[in-house]
């Protein structure tokens, strides 16, 4: 009698299927980008006569969510909820200048500091959108269950420094979010005319943040205040910056 392999069979479909709605690999998913589930397809027996229906198993491993690791406490502290390895990037620098016609539009000098566990704000970047390498770590640490961490930022323009506006000033000025989370603008920041190109490919088509599972964003205004919500220029993207968290082994 003709023997086949059902299993395996199941299992090719299987793989073609993702990869035809898009999703690559489903098995062969690199660990260090987790946005779909990774794992492995068995079935019991390997050969089965033909008619007869093989037992099939999953094992899926879902991607890490940063939240199950750390805590946000709005409008912007993240308070890790164990011992992590944590690196921060620079995306942007969004601070800008220009003639009293609105032309000659110039980046300004920005900066953007770091708090852990209530010391003093120390700087991990000062320089202009031009200085920003989105590739590069500006600073790394490890970081320990219930200390808070916080972060800030200001510019320097004409000769003078701006406020500096930081996590626990009381202000909404310095934001964090996670994957999936609209920037809380008042107006939809992905369709308005002074989005940065910087900060594109970290919104979706609906406006929604696009990052890593492990990652959170900080956005910072440093321009505008609180009672300015409603003004075109409150867009959150003075400086922005990518914080990526690692379990330890």
């Amino acid at each position: 009698m003709k023997f086949t392999s059902a299993a395996a069979r199941c299992a090719r479909m299987l793989i073609l299927g993702a990869t035809a709605l898009g999703l690559g690999n489903a098995f062969g998913t690199s660990p260090t980008n987790l946005e779909v589930p990774v794992g492995s397809i068995s079935a019991t027996p390997g050969l089965v006569r033909l008619g007869a229906f093989p037992t099939i198993n999953w094992e899926i491993e879902y991607p890490s969510a940063v939240k199950d690791f750390v805590d946000i406490e709005p409008p912007s502290t993240v308070v890790a909820k164990q011992e992590l390895d944590m690196e921060i990037r620079v995306l942007g620098a969004g601070v800008t200048s220009s003639n009293s016609n609105g032309s000659n539009l110039t980046f300004v000098p920005t900066e953007a500091r770091f708090s852990y566990n209530g010391s003093s704000y120390e700087r991990i970047f000062f320089g202009d959108n031009w200085d920003v390498n989105p590739n590069k770590v500006v600073y790394s640490r490890r970081v320990y269950a219930g200390k808070p961490i916080r972060f800030g930022g200001r510019y320097y323009y004409n000769r003078d420094w701006s406020d500096f506006r930081y996590s626990n000033d009381g202000s909404l000025a310095v934001r964090t979010l996670v994957n999936g989370e609209v920037p809380p603008t008042t107006f939809p920041l992905h369709t308005a005319p002074t989005l940065e190109s910087f900060l594109k490919p970290y919104l979706d088509a609906s406006g929604r943040v696009t990052i890593g599972p492990m990652d959170v964003i900080v956005f910072m205004e440093l321009t505008h205040k609180d009672n300015q919500m409603n003004n075109s220029g409150y867009d959150l993207q003075d400086m922005v910056l990518l914080v990526t968290f690692e379990e330890r082994d």
